[in-house]
């Protein structure tokens, strides 16, 4: 496993808390420099079916904890970022213990309350579904902010530090269904560390020439759904993603590679390629988990496993049955 000792970054601390490789849907991390610390996309979601098995009660020990880490470090933070309006990137305001593991109104508010929220803007530049859950979050969650304001396209200044967030681009492919996302570049004495959720490769050229132009030193981003290839996304809009991915490792010196990619249980060795391109380079491709010098967990792609190696009890197994009502309990784990 690679180590920190690589980090190109100085003065930008990044502490990824949640992701796939830390056992969960996420890409929530916390940024801080000398000026300011910023909390970037405060969500983590289970899926709630996957191998037609709904989740472990290791993954729900597992995101039980990570929302506690995140709230933890929502203290830190004064300003929190919603790239997009996906529950594993910003928190809802309902109760649900099965796959945001949220307790109206609570969770919320621990991470929103008397921040300056950064949002996606919830009018322009959005699908249908997320524009419903970005209106259901400003009269909810945001409610809890001191200030919310939209930030496509514009940058912030605190002291020495800028965070600078690009245009709406494409969640995956240029006129995909699942609409548009942010991304965030935090600067601070000449350091560059780039935040790039969601956008699937990138699968998108345009997306891809932003961020080159950006220049970072530091890339966290959201990777292609290898899992999904022929069956929910063509394998070419993959291959573009991999064709894009392969331009970004031989520039960024360091890429926390993330989210959809690490779905896939031999993700590793479909991007062998990719991390040869890096190594040629001279430069690092790591998970999360790697970046903080933990071990990968990655349970969503090993369901099956989990379920296998460790039997459920009774007692969830009874819980299982009650999956369908929208009040369910919180499993018993």
């Amino acid at each position: 496993m690679e180590s920190k000792l690589h980090d190109p970054l100085k003065n930008i601390k990044v502490t990824p808390l949640a992701s796939e490789s830390f056992g969960v849907r996420s890409m929530c991390t916390l940024v801080e420099t000398p000026d300011t610390a910023v909390l970037l996309d405060a969500g983590v979601s289970l899926c709630p079916y996957r191998f037609n098995l709904p989740p472990h009660p290791l993954e729900f020990k597992t995101i039980q904890h990570l929302r506690k880490v995140i709230a933890d470090a929502a203290d830190k933070a004064a300003i929190t970022t919603v790239s997009h309006y996906h529950f594993d990137h910003h928190t809802p305001s309902y109760t649900d213990w099965v796959v945001n593991w949220t307790d109206e109104g609570e969770t919320a508010r621990q991470i929103y309350q008397n921040k300056l929220v950064l949002i996606k803007d919830p009018q322009n530049n959005i699908n249908a579904s997320q524009q419903q859950r970005a209106g259901m979050f400003q009269k909810t969650g945001g409610r809890h902010a001191k200030t919310v304001e939209v930030a496509d396209g514009k940058t912030f200044t605190f002291g020495n530090t800028k965070l600078c967030f690009s245009e709406a681009v494409m969640h995956g492919t240029e006129g995909g269904m699942l609409g548009w996302v942010i991304m965030a570049n935090v600067e601070y004495n000449g350091e560059r560390f780039m935040f790039a959720p969601d956008v699937q490769g990138p699968m998108s050229i345009h997306t891809t020439e932003l961020i080159l132009a950006a220049k970072p030193d530091l890339l966290m981003l959201g990777g292609p759904p290898l899992y999904l290839a022929g069956f929910r996304v063509e394998q070419a809009q993959i291959e573009q993603g991999l064709q894009n991915l392969s331009r970004l490792v031989e520039t960024v010196p360091l890429v926390i590679l993330e989210h959809h990619a690490l779905r896939d249980e031999f993700w590793r060795s479909k991007l062998d390629k990719i991390f040869l391109k890096a190594q040629k380079s001279k430069h690092s491709i790591m998970t999360a988990a790697e970046y903080r010098g933990q071990e990968n967990l990655f349970l969503e792609s090993k369901r099956r496993q989990l379920f296998e190696n460790h039997p459920i009890s009774d007692e969830f197994k009874q819980w299982t049955k009650t999956l369908t009502n929208k009040k369910i309990a919180k499993p018993p784990i």
